[in-house]
């Protein structure tokens, strides 16, 4: 099958709109920190509560830096006695000793089982803003944290004290504090590595990391799995159907009634949204796949399609209406869909007239 990708940053919108909700309010609320740094990588979100040992967040440090593309998963030399060549933190630990952005103890030792305090945290953090030993004088520990305050890196730490541990939920909070602060000398924010950028509320908004970081639509047939057209293990990714959080297991029961989905991942976060015929879920979303039977024009334009109907492989005859420009152009006498192709539509809910017509919007299409 011939996929094509068409209407990312529309298919987000509209899709993932009801996933990621913004809020209303001035500071972003947890939810979407969580997903701001679910989607750069930095935290695969698990547990919030449990704590971070230092080891994790020698990893955490590296994933938010602009050594996340060379760490190795093991290290072939380890720089402590207490981190074996093995492990998988090694690389990471390695880096963020070497960095100068944690340090070890007496005796050679890391303790990387140990969890990690607000303290070490912030001298961690403004480390990676490009804040050194020389700028801060008398008591070092207080006046890194009294930085840290005036920097507001400690937003929704929730009065967290300089010797208390962290948990991931903390470690949520303060990468996304990081993302929103200007480093030392900057003018621009720190998540510009991650080509990130601050809403007019002054918050960072996912739904334009997922424009440019979603993968999609891709079609999945009873016959295969979803592994094969992954490039990340399924044991480590989060399931939605329909939009609607699920396991693997449920995506291929909907695999076999259907006998196919339409997919879509984020590699960072390892993420998949799958979508199926004839239901609608959290997203409004459906898709209908069967055969194009007319194309209509504007009649003060017929250079510029407004909308098709399909005759579905259920024997429905839709109505989809097209209200963008690159749907418009695949569909027009200039694009590569015309009347008698097989096409996969996703649509965004449905309307119906007083004559009781049913029509969709399409957000994306594969020709099939």
């Amino acid at each position: 099958m011939h996929t094509k990708q068409t209407l990312s940053s529309i298919l987000i919108v509209t899709t993932m709109a009801s996933v990621f909700p913004l809020p209303a309010m001035a500071s972003a609320d947890h939810d979407l920190r969580k997903k701001v740094i679910e989607l750069t990588g930095i935290i695969n979100p698990s547990d919030g509560s449990r704590c971070v040992s230092r080891a994790g967040f020698a990893a955490m440090l590296v994933r938010a830096s602009e050594y996340r593309s060379v760490v190795s998963e093991s290290a072939s030399v380890s720089v402590f006695a207490d981190v074996p060549v093995g492990s998988a933190y090694a690389s990471h630990i390695r880096i963020a000793a070497r960095q100068g952005w944690m340090k070890g103890y007496l005796g050679g030792q890391f303790r990387p089982e140990d969890y990690i305090t607000l303290q070490d945290a912030a001298r961690a953090v403004l480390s990676l803003l490009g804040y050194t030993d020389e700028d801060f004088t008398g008591d070092q520990n207080g006046s890194r944290m009294a930085k840290f305050s005036y920097l507001e890196l400690d937003e929704q730490l929730d009065g967290l004290q300089a010797g208390e541990v962290l948990t991931e939920d903390n470690c949520i909070n303060l990468f996304y504090n990081l993302l929103k602060t200007e480093p030392k000398g900057s003018k621009e924010i720190y998540g510009t590595i991650f080509d990130l950028t601050l809403s007019t509320d002054g918050e960072i908004n996912p739904l334009e990391m997922l424009d440019t970081t979603v993968k999609g639509p891709y079609v999945v047939t009873k016959s295969r799995t979803m592994s094969s057209q992954l490039p990340f293990q399924m044991d480590k990714a989060s399931f939605f159907l329909n939009g609607e959080a699920c396991t693997k297991e449920q995506i291929k029961t909907a695999q076999e009634e259907y006998g196919y989905v339409v997919m879509y991942y984020n590699t960072a976060s390892k993420t998949v949204w799958v979508y199926t015929a004839g239901s609608y879920g959290a997203t409004g979303q459906t898709v209908l796949r069967g055969e194009i039977t007319n194309i209509y024009y504007k009649s003060s334009d017929v250079l510029t399609p407004t909308e098709v109907t399909i005759l579905t492989d259920d024997g429905e005859l839709c109505t989809c209406k097209l209200t963008t420009s690159d749907l418009q152009f695949a569909f027009s006498i200039y694009g590569t869909v015309q009347v008698g192709d097989d096409v996969i539509l996703i649509c965004s809910g449905s309307t119906e007239s007083e004559e009781g017509d049913v029509s969709y919007q399409v957000t994306d299409f594969l020709e099939d």
